[in-house]
């Protein structure tokens, strides 16, 4: 019987710490996800952010050939949760650290799962 292999990762990252103004603009939001997906070898085909009003957090997803990557904002918590899954040779944990490093958390817990 052969090792059954996972068809993607799904990875998983809590943000704490961020300066609120980094998490509430969605067209910023929007293209460092872009930038996020693109670093980490994923093929964007749409995107929908959606701000909750001035000051406040924002929820954005990026549909990719190869699954999804989300962002979810809490700017009056310092905190965003990124939810990032690909399949094939996509390097999903790239897209993280590309958005780690433009948010710039106090810290950042990973989880990583094995899909399929």
């Amino acid at each position: 019987m052969s090792a059954h292999l996972p068809r993607g990762r799904h990875l998983l990252a809590d943000l704490t710490g961020v300066a609120a103004e980094r998490l509430t603009d969605p067209a910023a939001l929007e293209t460092l996800l872009r930038d996020a997906a693109r670093a980490a070898g994923g093929t964007v085909l749409g995107g929908h952010f959606h701000p909750f009003g001035p000051g406040l957090g924002v929820t954005g997803v990026l549909l990719l050939a190869e699954s999804h990557l989300s962002i979810h904002t809490w700017p009056e918590h310092g905190f965003a949760a990124v939810d990032v899954f690909m399949c094939g040779s996509a390097r999903p944990e790239l897209a993280v650290d590309v958005i780690e490093a433009a948010l710039a958390p106090a810290s950042c817990v990973r989880r990583d799962v094995a899909r399929g």
